[in-house]
């Protein structure tokens, strides 16, 4: 099962690269990424197969992973107005989406406050 861990990150040359190549000599493939920067911290959100493995390469050398959480991964047409239809989906259903990002094979991730009633709504 695919999960979504967030690090943070130093916001300077370099350390995307350490996290990818660490990551890279697990083994371990990163299925979608989102990044961000804000007052010299970088919030990284990754995809990942094997959660356990990505959290102790990471951890094994220095990077924290903050956050881990079970996400919904959905197949989506790529075209205008896809985002919106999903989004509303869950809007009518109640649940606040807390992080999107696409993924590679036209996923879109999605982090919400309440998983269960999400899957119900897409």
């Amino acid at each position: 099962m695919v999960k979504d861990l967030t690090v943070i990150l130093q916001d300077r040359p370099g350390t995307l690269a350490d996290m990818g190549e660490i990551l890279g000599k697990a083994g371990i493939n990163i299925e979608g990424i989102c990044a961000t920067t804000y007052k010299g911290e970088g919030a990284i959100h990754i995809l990942v197969e094997d959660s356990t493995g990505a959290r102790h390469a990471l951890e094994a050398k220095g990077i924290e992973v903050t956050a881990e959480r079970e996400v919904l991964v959905k197949e989506i047409e790529d075209r205008p107005g896809t985002l919106g239809e999903v989004a509303r989906k869950l809007a009518n259903a109640g649940v606040n989406i807390e992080v999107v990002y696409l993924t590679t094979k036209t996923r879109l991730v999605i982090g919400v406050d309440n998983l269960e009633k999400a899957r119900s709504a897409i």
